[in-house]
């Protein structure tokens, strides 16, 4: 009796660490199945959208790049000191007065800083635009080339953007067709574009900055999705300008 007694006890124990054992088990079990399911829709997303994380950190910096949007336009509006003032007034064309702003406004914003806003109808896209085209002002959305000019300065304007990370702003340029509108608004003026066409080149394809006998658009982004091998390239030709604000004086 009392060595069956004594056994009872140890059984027990061992039961014991074996359910222990078996429900840590069960609950690793678990935290691996939902990582698995985290991972496997993360990746999912990318796929067929864009990645996640990064975009939500776009979307909270676009958030604030509005701000920083409308409060440069004010500032534009009503900051001009008495000699620009005069300045714009010596200047004969909205032409002349366009470009003028538009050299004030690049030099007096930093990368990663708002400067404008970039809507394209057809693939359903729209979001404020910064000065720069280095890494961290792309984080923030599509950026302006600072080898390249300001809208309403004659020459090219080149934007890049993001295809697949921080709000993929880009990830449906290669559907742009010939005829469609791209639409680039500015604090003093408001640019519209029409698609010519769409090239394929290797990173090192500078020349598709280059100035032409005409004002133009580019933008670029890396091609294919999910690679940086090459760049797609949309070439388009400025069609119209619209003088806002202080261009307008």
């Amino acid at each position: 009796m009392s060595g069956a007694t004594a056994t009872r006890p140890a059984t027990k124990r061992r039961a014991e660490r074996s359910g222990g054992a078996r429900g840590w088990l069960r609950r690793l079990s678990t935290v691996l199945m939902v990582t698995g399911f985290l991972l496997l829709a993360d990746a999912g997303l990318t796929i067929v959208w864009q990645e996640p994380v990064s975009a939500a950190i776009a979307w909270f910096d676009q958030g604030e790049l509005e701000d920083q949007l409308a409060q440069l336009e004010l500032e534009l509006d009503d900051g001009l000191s008495e000699v620009e003032r005069q300045a714009l007034d010596g200047l004969e064309t909205d032409e002349l007065r366009i470009a003028y702003l538009a050299r004030r406004l690049e030099r007096q914003t930093d990368a990663g800083e708002a400067v404008g806003r970039i809507d394209l109808p057809s693939i359903e896209e729209d979001f404020v635009v910064v000065h720069g085209s280095d890494t961290e002002a792309l984080r923030k959305g599509p950026g302006l080339y600072d080898a390249t000019r300001f809208p309403g300065v004659p020459g090219t304007t080149a934007i890049a953007g993001h295809r697949t990370t921080y709000g993929a702003p880009f990830h449906d340029i290669d559907a742009l067709e010939e005829g469609d509108t791209v639409t680039v608004t500015m604090p003093y003026a408001e640019f519209e574009y029409s698609v010519e066409r769409t090239e394929i080149v290797e990173p090192t394809a500078t020349e598709v900055i280059d100035d032409v006998s005409f004002d133009r658009l580019v933008l670029s982004a890396c091609h294919p999705l999910y690679s940086a091998a090459q760049r797609i390239v949309v070439f388009a030709k400025l069609e119209r300008v619209t003088p806002t604000g202080p261009a307008l004086l």
